[in-house]
């Protein structure tokens, strides 16, 4: 896959939705009972890869391969919404063929 060419990638089903109620950097996985207009939405899905795919990350980026296990529970490393992942994943079924 080369830099400007289409790329067929297939988007599923929302994961998880994040919510920040206001200008700080908390985010919760629901509206808060007081706040009547979040500032920011951000929703996960799943995304279905083509076989062959090339990963391009900025130099002050660092792309990781964690699995499941370490992720869970581990806000402290990873932050809350990776940290989440294990738990938001575990209503899927995922068959590796």
């Amino acid at each position: 896959m080369y830099i400007g060419t289409a790329c067929n990638w297939s988007v599923g089903e929302v994961i998880s939705n994040w919510w920040r109620p206001n200008f700080e950097p908390s985010q919760y996985p629901y509206i808060p009972s007081h706040i009547s207009q979040p500032k920011e939405h951000r929703q996960l899905y799943i995304v279905n890869l083509p076989e062959k795919t090339s990963f391009h990350v900025p130099r002050n980026y660092k792309l990781v391969a964690a699995p499941m296990f370490e992720l869970y529970d581990n806000a402290a490393n990873y932050g809350p919404i990776i940290a989440s992942l294990p738990q938001s994943l575990s209503r899927f079924k995922i068959v590796f063929c």
